[in-house]
């Protein structure tokens, strides 16, 4: 008897370990599609001192004062367009005109703001849930955020320096 129970326990083991390397390679797999996203969307996102390292040649020709404000991300009046670029990084989007005669150009750094709803949707999950062995799966109301760009800061340039910048505040 104690034989057939060993028996049975051996081979249960195995059977639950052989679903649960399926499960692993499964995930395995999942995240072999989703680290080459993650980290195309993290060198999107750069610092001051990534683009300084980046940028070198642009960094030395700054005055010792711009250069101490680069390193920190801020900007000052007189600062040409590529010093900008190293304490702010890319605009999301420019503009130019003629203003009192004079013209300008600006530069707009969106923000993303979190964006939180509920709304009734299918969802799947592997594990104990209850009584389940496994995988479950139903429908409910899951929460989601999202994240939508919004206008976060303003560089206004006249003759190729800054002549003021604006940003704004949020209360959230």
């Amino acid at each position: 008897m104690f034989m057939h129970n060993f028996y049975f326990f051996e081979n249960n083991a195995r059977l639950h370990m052989s679903k649960t390397s399926a499960k692993i390679g499964t995930h395995m797999k999942a995240l072999l599609y989703i680290l080459p996203l993650v980290a195309m969307l993290a060198s999107c996102s750069t610092t001051p001192a990534t683009r300084i390292q980046r940028n070198p040649e642009i960094y030395a020709k700054l005055s010792p004062k711009h250069k101490e404000l680069v390193r920190q991300g801020k900007i000052t009046r007189g600062m040409r367009p590529p010093a900008v670029f190293l304490a702010m990084g890319h605009p999301d989007s420019q503009s130019a005109g003629i203003q009192h005669g004079k013209r300008f150009e600006r530069w707009h750094y969106n923000v993303l703001v979190p964006v939180y709803s509920y709304g009734f949707s299918p969802y799947y999950g592997y594990g104990r849930y209850g009584c389940h062995h496994g995988g479950y799966w139903g429908y409910g109301i899951q929460p989601s955020v999202h994240y939508v760009p919004r206008h976060g800061a303003t560089v206004e340039f006249r003759r190729g320096k800054v002549t003021g910048w604006s940003a704004v505040r949020r209360n959230y």
